[in-house]
């Protein structure tokens, strides 16, 4: 049935008003819920939203005793490094990228793994056992997490002093530079992938356990069972996580690095945090540090939204829908 132009604006004035009735009811229905979630939302907007104002000094000459309002403005002056090649930067950039690779191709999948040998355990105990242990390492700081590895693997930690008690080599380690990409490496898969477990773990507690007793009367072995039956169900979950580990790909750990970046020296270890560190907060020139934050800020953001979209071109929702 055609519908009158001239009444357009009346149905879509009833359906605007119907849909402001149904919020309103949802909001009555769940206001203790808004209520609740007041602080955290004002919690968010003041310490992630409103900072972000600050980004105003990657385009001045900003000085910390003449503040924002006092320092001139130089347009994009403080990007200078993007088009001119700072060899410096181009160093920590090119240790980020190489740290983004390695961690992406082996931390990242671990929890997943780990999830899954843990699924396996008929016993509870002892899974729940290991599943304290693995977990264990995530509530320790960087600090203690990096003197462990010192004592351990030291040029006098226990390794070497086996290593000296039964007349063998000394096993130089700590302090290395061609070491120390695949030192953080072990030292984030230690410290973080039980943590990750547990939403492997949760979603893996979601799939249908019937779907593997159908598939077991069918004659499927563990291995099929896990090949068409787990991982299938994990896609989902496993493309958002990496979806945003991508949009902190630029970000490998500024607290790990900087403990341990004195004596493997900046060629092998800096990074585009610590070299925003080192050149903003020690060495003062905090435009520049600011737009290379910026810079990887948007690069972050630009990373989300385009594997989220390459997420839906595949039939995922990713982080977000359409």
């Amino acid at each position: 049935m055609a519908i009158d132009v001239e009444s357009r604006p009346a149905i879509a004035g009833r359906v605007t008003a119907q849909r402001g009735r149904r919020s309103w009811q949802r909001f009555r229905r769940d206001k203790l819920l808004v209520v609740l979630g007041v602080p955290g939302a004002a919690a968010l907007f003041l310490f992630q939203y409103v900072p972000l104002l600050g980004n105003i000094i990657a385009f001045q000459d900003y000085q910390p005793f003449t503040g924002i309002d006092g320092s001139p403005f130089v347009g994009l002056d403080n990007f200078s490094f993007l088009w001119e090649g700072n060899s410096t930067f181009l160093n920590a950039l090119a240790n980020t990228l190489i740290l983004t690779v390695i961690q992406t191709v082996f931390v990242f999948p671990i929890p997943l793994a780990l999830a899954l040998l843990l699924s396996s355990l008929a016993g509870e105990r002892l899974k729940g056992l290991l599943q304290s242990v693995l977990y264990l390492p995530h509530f320790l700081s960087w600090v203690i997490v990096v003197a462990i590895f010192q004592q351990m693997l030291g040029n006098a930690g226990m390794l070497n002093t086996f290593m000296v008690q039964n007349d063998l080599p000394i096993i130089h380690i700590i302090g290395v530079p061609e070491l120390f990409k695949a030192l953080l490496t072990s030292q984030a898969i230690w410290k973080d992938a039980g943590w990750g477990t547990i939403i492997f773990l949760a979603a893996i507690s979601q799939i249908d356990q019937e779907q593997y007793e159908a598939s077991a009367v069918d004659g499927a072995n563990a291995w099929q069972r896990l090949r068409y039956i787990t991982l299938p169900s994990l896609k989902g979950i496993f493309i958002l996580l990496l979806i945003l580990r991508l949009g902190s790909s630029l970000s490998v750990g500024f607290e790990q690095i900087i403990l341990q970046q004195g004596p493997v020296g900046l060629d092998a270890s800096e990074v585009l945090d610590t070299w925003v560190y080192n050149n903003g907060i020690v060495g003062g020139d905090w435009g520049m540090s600011a737009a290379v934050g910026l810079v990887k800020g948007l690069v972050g953001v630009l990373l989300v939204i385009g594997a989220n979209k390459l997420a839906h071109k595949f039939g995922e929702q990713g982080i977000y829908q359409k």
